[in-house]
């Protein structure tokens, strides 16, 4: 297996956790019209900012961020230390630092943590909450926000093998130049190798920071916090429903399975979806599927899933716990080398 697929339910009551873009004294959060109904989001770069900021909480050291250009309509650049060798955050989320310096190239990497968008499951009505802010001064400033509650809910991918390995060569999306490189293995004192990955020459770091950035990232998303208006509208953001299967291939079979009724009554986990999808990827994953189900979350929902899927969950196929210890347990096995197989490309 080389890849975690999964799929994270979020769990918002009266919340705003993404803003969007406003126009006026109101601030709207994140949400889109489909089929003439409203659902709000939060978009994967918000979910991954959260992550990042979890791991750097948890003693994960970020890269450094350099901004360039400050005129407004002038380009306008923010880029990372671009150096995933060093830093786990360069490594799991990718970046691109392009530039014109002769004595510097430009580095690219797309991100090994594919995250898609955190759509409600259900058509919301988004509410407007009015404020005013009086203290002190003779006209009242007037403004509002808008907020909602509702499970969002959005996949994911982890490619493991490309954690903590950069081919040398460009024209590919998980490239660093020559000189990158070379200090890269002077970085981790010779530790890194040189490996054909997918076809082209490529530095991979040693197995034990691999596993480490790895389980680090698990955990992140364990003990998730952050999000917008804490203040007014706190909210847990630590993920309500998680469900994760390790693949051979990059395919997600778990987004039918966790996803929106098609009757606009909210969220469905699907037992029976689930049985046959894992019969039609059959030596393609392996088990168990781990599901993270917070107590109290959809109880009515659980149960049905429980009548569906009871002979997976009888068999061990399925395991189901609370997402904390899931997430952070399968983090352990990473760590402790008792799936190592996953961080190379299965033989063909």
């Amino acid at each position: 297996m080389s890849y975690l697929a999964g799929k994270i339910v979020l769990a918002i009551e009266a919340g705003a956790p993404n803003n969007g873009r406003g126009e006026s004294t109101t601030t709207p959060v994140k949400q889109a019209r489909v089929r003439g109904a409203t659902y709000p989001y939060v978009s994967a770069q918000a979910f991954r900012r959260w992550v990042r900021d979890t791991m750097t909480a948890a003693g994960s050291v970020p890269s450094t961020v350099e901004r360039v250009g400050k005129a407004q309509g002038k380009a306008q650049k923010a880029t990372t230390a671009a150096d995933p060798a060093a830093f786990a955050d360069d490594d799991l989320f990718g970046y691109m630092k392009a530039t014109k310096a002769k004595n510097e190239a430009t580095t690219l990497r797309d991100s090994p943590f594919m995250v898609g968008t955190f759509m409600s499951v259900e058509p919301v009505r988004i509410r407007e909450d009015f404020g005013v802010m009086s203290r002190g001064i003779d006209e009242p400033v007037l403004h509002s926000h808008q907020f909602y509650t509702a499970d969002l809910a959005a996949p994911f991918l982890l490619d493991l093998p490309r954690v903590g390995t950069f081919t040398v060569e460009g024209g590919k999306a998980n490239y660093i130049d020559e000189n990158k490189a070379k200090e890269a293995a002077a970085a981790v004192q010779a530790g890194a190798t040189v490996v054909r990955f997918r076809g082209r020459q490529a530095l991979r770091l040693p197995l034990e920071i691999r596993r480490d950035r790895v389980a680090a990232l698990l955990e992140a998303i364990a003990d998730l916090a952050g999000g917008a208006k804490k203040a007014l509208h706190y909210g847990d953001r630590t993920p309500a429903l998680v469900a994760v299967v390790p693949m051979a291939g990059g395919v997600n079979p778990l987004g039918f399975v966790v996803s929106g009724a098609e009757d606009g009554t909210g969220l469905q986990v699907r037992g029976d979806v689930l049985a046959d999808e894992l019969d039609a990827w059959e030596g393609q994953w392996e088990g168990p599927v781990r599901l993270g189900w917070r107590p109290g979350f959809r109880d009515r929902a659980r149960k049905e899933f429980h009548n569906q899927a009871s002979r997976l969950i009888d068999d061990g196929t399925v395991h189901i716990g609370h997402p904390r210890p899931v997430l952070r347990d399968l983090a352990a096995e990473i760590r402790d080398g008792r799936v190592d197989h996953w961080f190379d490309d299965p033989q063909r």
